[in-house]
């Protein structure tokens, strides 16, 4: 068995708690960077720049979907055939992920690009707000292919167990990022501008950052070979596809979210977009949370321990709810220096004090939907997760924010999406616990010796006893 399969022995709960802790100190650096450009942001004194910025996330959210699949197919790949003790399968699936990764999302990001105008208006901008909104995103979108490199690197490194280093990857673009932004917004007086272009030096950073271990630490990568190259073309997008239509659920569902907080004017949206950069700070680590226990689950399902499977998957359930509980109380504490740092008032500090409130404590059944995804993903069954985030973010998002609109305003628009969310959540645990019991049961019918296959054995070797 491979030394690198380290999750086949040792507390499950510790295996979660350490994956998931480190590898969300690395998303939050990112995130605690966009945080502080908001904060910078609103310094600037200008509700078309907050707004500008909330519009152009939705789009951002939407192109990250896709290196998001790619990584859970690498992740999931890798981890599968370390388990299972094949150190070259898993150079050669880690390879062929990160080309696919960097050609399909250089694809992806020139037809978002060509587009712009037209997704920015479609979520309801216009005039000045419009016209800052694309001039951000016609910087930052060209460099999504690199992006995508740092997170399928990010998700080999978590397959081998290694989220430390996967953590000092986004580290490291996050200090990029938090140096660039006040000399380039304010020493430079580029403002959006600015911002964005810190963001570009972040993407690059991560990427050179997240491949060097892999290639230092982990035998490199495999030399591309043609045939192999499309051998494994199937295997990479059997689970890549349906894990990026899953993530592209949730901007799509974001973007009519948005829309709907257009209806009451740029402070309604500069509000939402102080809860989106909040949110993974606050919940950062649940994000990590498919990253973190896919690999866990990956590895035991590659090597037939379905016991640890389940146990996997409980843990992180476990994890979920002592996390949300912390930081719902935390964030209900610190929820009017909050809306301060941002000079929130009226409907914009409204919506920041429903955040820190009651709805934080909706990120449990978030959670729920995230370790779920994990099992699916490893499991062999990536379209249950498809399915899931589509219904989440269509049937389980559009009319209960419809609802919440025309009885709550602004307010009802963030109640009647946390309502999908728990409905989806419970959904979503329930039916990867029926999965994980089909998976186990499957094994266990392909193992089971067939009848007398002992006293047929015992023939062929002559030791059959009258």
């Amino acid at each position: 068995m491979s030394e690198q399969a380290k999750f086949l022995t040792g507390s499950l709960f510790k295996h979660v708690s350490v994956m998931s802790l480190t590898a969300s100190v690395g998303l939050m650096a990112i995130f605690l960077v966009d945080f502080v450009d908001m904060i910078f942001i609103s310094m600037l004194g200008k509700a078309e720049l907050a707004a500008a910025v909330g519009y152009a996330g939705a789009i951002l959210f939407f192109t990250t979907s896709f290196g998001i699949g790619m990584s859970v197919a690498a992740g999931a790949l890798v981890a599968r055939a370390l388990g299972a003790g094949d150190e070259q399968e898993a150079k050669r699936k880690a390879t062929h992920a990160l080309i696919y990764g960097f050609v399909f999302g250089a694809i992806f990001a020139g037809l978002v690009w060509l587009n712009l105008g037209f997704f920015v208006t479609l979520l309801g901008a216009s005039g000045e707000t419009h016209a800052l909104a694309v001039l951000y995103l016609q910087i930052i979108v060209p460099t999504l292919p690199f992006l995508i490199i740092g997170m399928v690197g990010g998700a080999i490194l978590r397959a081998h167990g290694d989220a430390k280093r996967a953590m000092m990857a986004t580290i490291y673009g996050g200090l990029v990022n938090a140096v660039l932004d006040p000399i380039l917004i304010f020493g430079l007086d580029l403002e959006l501008t600015g911002a964005a272009l810190a963001s570009v030096a972040a993407r690059l950073t991560i990427a050179a950052v997240s491949l060097s271990p892999i290639i230092k630490h982990y035998g490199g990568l495999v030399k591309p070979d043609t045939r192999d190259l499309m051998l494994d073309l199937r295997p990479i997008f059997a689970l890549a596809f349906p894990a990026i239509l899953t993530q592209l659920a949730t901007p799509i569902g974001s973007a009519y979210v948005t829309r709907s907080m257009a209806e009451y004017g740029e402070a309604a949206v500069a509000g939402m977009a102080i809860v989106g950069r909040l949110t993974p700070i606050a919940f950062g680590v649940l994000f990590a949370l498919s990253g973190a226990v896919g690999p866990i689950i990956g590895q035991n399902y590659g090597a037939g321990q379905h016991d640890r499977v389940r146990g996997g998957f409980l843990a992180g359930i476990s994890f979920v709810g002592m996390f949300v509980a912390f930081m719902t109380a935390l964030l209900y504490l610190l929820r009017a220096p909050i809306a301060d740092i941002f000079n929130a008032d009226g409907i914009t500090s409204e919506l920041v004090y429903l955040f820190c409130g009651p709805l934080a404590l909706v990120f449990f059944f978030n959670g729920l939907l995230f370790v779920a995804n994990a099992s699916f993903n490893n499991l062999g069954h990536p379209y249950y997760s498809t399915w899931l985030n589509w219904g989440r973010h269509t049937i389980g998002t559009i009319p209960l924010v419809m609802l919440g609109a025309a009885w709550y305003g602004a307010a009802g628009v963030m109640i009647g999406q946390a309502v999908g969310g728990i409905m989806f959540g419970l959904l979503s645990a329930w039916l990867a616990w029926r999965v994980m019991s089909k998976v186990e049961s499957c094994s266990v019918e392909v193992n089971k010796p067939a009848p007398f296959a002992r006293e047929a054995r015992q023939m062929q070797h002559g030791s059959w006893k009258r």
